[in-house]
Formats: C-alpha cells, sequence, structure tokens
C-alpha cells in the first residue's frame, strides 16, 4: 500500500491554493469542478508523482468544527518535513507569512509554525538525523 493522497480542510481554496504554491512553492496537481464540488491538490515539486494534498473546502459542519478545534489549540492541520528548515524558513518568511513559531528546536528534530491564512496551523519538521 501507498499513501497518495491526504486533505487539508480550508476556508477559501483560492486562497489556499495561492498559499500552498506561491508561498510554500508546492505546485497545483490537479483542479477539476463538478457544479460547486471542487477538487483541488497540489504537491511538492520534487516528487510530482508523490503523495498529493487536496485543499478541501471545510463546507460542511463537521469539517468546520474539526478545522475550529485544531486550530484554536494550535495544532498543526498538516505537516511538511524539509532538509534546511532555516533556508526553507527564510524563503517562506521573504514570501509573507506570519510564522507563529520560528524554527524551534524540540527533542529529535527543530520545528516551525505558521499560519496558511485559510484556518489552519502548519508545522515543517526538521529531523535531527538529517
Amino acid at each position: 500500500m501507498k499513501i497518495k493522497l491526504t486533505k487539508v480542510y480550508v476556508d477559501d481554496q483560492e486562497k489556499a491554493l495561492g498559499f500552498y504554491t506561491e508561498t510554500l512553492g508546492f505546485t497545483k496537481k490537479a483542479d477539476f469542478s463538478n457544479g460547486p464540488f471542487r477538487w483541488l491538490t497540489v504537491a511538492s515539486p520534487d516528487e510530482p508523482d508523490g503523495a498529493e494534498l487536496q485543499l478541501a473546502l471545510n463546507d460542511n459542519p463537521a469539517a468546520k468544527t474539526y478545522q475550529k478545534a485544531m486550530f484554536q489549540q494550535g495544532q498543526p492541520a498538516v505537516m511538511f518535513f524539509s532538509g534546511n528548515i532555516m533556508g526553507d524558513y527564510e524563503r517562506i518568511k521573504a514570501r509573507g507569512a506570519e510564522f507563529t513559531m520560528p524554527p524551534t528546536e524540540v527533542t529529535g528534530s527543530t520545528i516551525a509554525q505558521l499560519n496558511d491564512g485559510c484556518g489552519n496551523v502548519v508545522q515543517i519538521t526538521q529531523l535531527a538525523r538529517w
């Protein structure tokens, strides 16, 4: 088995697409609409055929409640791994992102957190073994 897709709920798909592509540097992979439903995914330019992240509209009460609770608790909705967290931090910050936690050493890794502007905390992690 392989992991090919995971999702993050967003309150605005177009705004999320801008953040995840222009700010973080991912590539739009799929963008299809069927009536009001929009299937929108991004992928890492380093692994274009790897796992995709669906930017799923939080248009149902369960999704909204989950997303809001995770955000209020400061829990990351999605985590990305980096081989150079300081470089990624500086690049993303220069593109206008506001970090709620700069790169901080914790047990076994260094993490940084930022708000995606669409209702989520995003975490970037660099493992100590990298």
